[in-house]
């Protein structure tokens, strides 16, 4: 099953030249890195990333996490995918591309 971390361009460029992402501020404040599912996916981008343009979109196994990833409730008692490892790997990626905003939305396509 993949799940799905929201990540601005300039977050995306640190990973690539890291080779690893520590979390986005509000993942550092909470102690683990939040991910969405594929149903999620579009409520935590209007929630948090408003009219920002610029995403990128990562795919990660969330079976490769093993027990470092915890499905926790969170908005609405809808139970969210939370790594609690101190980075996430460009390993740990299976896909990332762009995160386009069109009228208003942003778009996600198939989430495959």
């Amino acid at each position: 099953m993949l799940i799905y971390k929201i990540l601005t361009a300039p977050q995306w460029a640190q990973f690539q030249a890291d080779g690893h992402f520590d979390g986005a501020p509000i993942d550092l404040i909470d102690g683990y890195i939040h991910f969405s599912d594929a149903n999620q996916a579009a409520e935590t981008a209007a929630k948090h990333f408003t009219a920002q343009t610029g995403l990128k979109l990562a795919a990660c196994d969330a079976d490769g996490f093993g027990a470092d990833l915890k499905w926790e409730k969170s908005r609405g008692d809808a139970l969210f995918p939370h790594l609690y490892r101190p980075s996430l790997t460009m390993a740990d990626v299976v896909w990332c591309r762009d995160l386009p905003f069109e009228n208003g939305a942003h778009v996600f396509g198939d989430l495959t």
